[in-house]
């Protein structure tokens, strides 16, 4: 049973695909002059050089993480969307803990992630307080807190920690101790594997543990989980700081590995691109590595294409759109999904 409902669901999402692709052509055919050549470049682009290839793995590590920390909250249906500010906030305790921790060497690059983490915890902190203590809306205090976090990182950078001599508004250089290590002339983020096994542990703690069990079980009835003897409230307290350390952790791997100081002066957008990530991916931690690696091939082909042929990358944004419209359309195949299902049923009569 349960392989034929895996069979259905991925026929749905290469059905939706096909559709999509074929749709994004067709707006290809009213923006340019030679449609084919574009969509080739849009579709093999990324594998076209070593260079184009390791951007567009470089481009997944932080997808991977937002779309991880995201799916993480949502399986417990709780609709925090605060990983834009949570990363944001992250970034800036590891460019805290980068300038003043003792540069040890390892020691200092480890405490530089974890102080990231942290920093992105404590942001969480705020929504998740809020809504097991008076049951505030997580969704409206998340998506505010995203843009206190903004504003006051910005406040503080540019203020008390900005290079002046830097030409730019960006933060002191960290330390060579606190840098992450990039693979290959072509800098490879070394985070891609920090996100993978963190995607794999995070599976693993959804779907072999008491403790992802009862989130997984209160995502789907709290009521049931509470009259079960569950601490439903302590549950999705402590799930949401879990996403938040998740989410800070993506922003201290993106400025240790990158771009070795805090250099954003506006939010990169990455936590409302976990959003896309973890719907794909259908909250599970497995398969945000596939969908994070989908969707980063999907924008560096869409600016490859932009750059090469004229066309304006923006059309990505349609092709991700319909994609997202079609996966979560319960409809599509539901007919084929109930008939597996009762069949299934009269086999166990």
């Amino acid at each position: 049973m349960k392989k034929t409902l895996l069979v259905l669901e991925f026929t749905r999402f290469v059905i939706t695909v096909g559709i999509a692709l074929l749709i994004g052509y067709i707006f290809l055919l009213f923006s340019t002059d030679k449609p084919y050549e574009a969509f080739k470049l849009f579709l093999t682009g990324p594998l076209t050089t070593q260079r184009r290839f390791f951007e567009f793995l470089n481009n997944s590590v932080p997808l991977m993480m937002t779309g991880l920390a995201l799916s993480l909250v949502f399986q417990a249906k709780v609709f925090n969307i605060g990983a834009e500010g949570q990363l944001f906030f992250g970034a800036f305790g590891a460019m805290l803990f980068a300038l003043n921790f003792p540069q040890v060497s390892w020691l200092h690059l480890i405490m530089t992630l974890i102080g990231s983490a942290l920093f992105g915890s404590i942001w969480a902190f705020v929504p998740a307080f809020l809504r097991t203590k008076w049951k505030a809306s997580e969704l409206v205090s998340s998506l505010m807190m995203n843009y206190i976090s903004y504003f006051l990182v910005l406040f503080l950078v540019n203020n008390y920690f900005r290079d002046k001599s830097a030409g730019a508004l960006v933060s002191y250089r960290f330390p060579q101790t606190a840098w992450l290590s990039v693979i290959t002339k072509y800098r490879l983020n070394s985070g891609l594997f920090i996100a993978v096994l963190l995607s794999i542990l995070m599976g693993l703690l959804i779907y072999r543990t008491k403790w992802g069990y009862q989130i997984r079980v209160i995502g789907v009835n709290k009521k049931f989980g509470l009259y079960s003897g569950m601490r439903t409230m302590s549950i999705m307290f402590w799930v949401q700081i879990l996403s938040g350390a998740v989410a800070g952790l993506a922003g201290g791997i993106e400025l240790t590995a990158m771009y070795r100081r805090f250099v954003w002066q506006s939010l990169p957008g990455y936590g409302f691109d976990g959003i896309i990530v973890a719907i794909l991916a259908r909250n599970n931690p497995f398969l945000v590595i596939p969908s994070a690696l989908f969707i980063a091939y999907l924008r560096i082909g869409a600016n490859i294409m932009g750059r090469t042929t004229g066309v304006a990358p923006e059309i990505v944004i349609v092709l991700q759109s319909l994609m997202i419209l079609l996966i979560t359309a319960e409809a599509l195949l539901e007919k084929f999904k109930q008939k597996a299902i009762a069949k299934e049923a009269m086999k166990g009569e």
